[in-house]
């Protein structure tokens, strides 16, 4: 099961239409895996407050910026704060 659901996606985005749907789900998809590689272990279930924001986070940054170059802004891989709400999950292996 997802840690995110569409609807929370779109309530995120404030999208109220359906049009995106496979998209969102998409990039919720992406999100969550990154989330479980930069961790270092599985999303868990239930899911924390904190993981489950860096996802929307995530997932809405993908959706808002689908394109890999950007003109006159700043581009940025992961969108601030991402990594801040995921570092107490990180798995350390030493």
């Amino acid at each position: 099961m997802s840690a995110v659901s569409v609807e929370e996606l779109k309530v995120q985005l404030n999208l109220d239409h359906d049009l995106d749907d496979a998209l969102l789900s998409s990039k919720i998809d992406a999100a969550e895996a990154y989330a479980a590689g930069f961790t270092g272990v599985p999303i868990p279930s239930p899911c924390p407050a904190a993981i489950k924001q860096a996802v929307l986070m995530l997932a809405s940054y993908w959706y808002e910026v689908r394109e890999a170059a950007l003109v006159g802004g700043n581009a940025y891989a992961v969108p601030y704060g991402a990594h801040d709400l995921l570092q107490p999950h990180r798995a350390w292996v030493v």
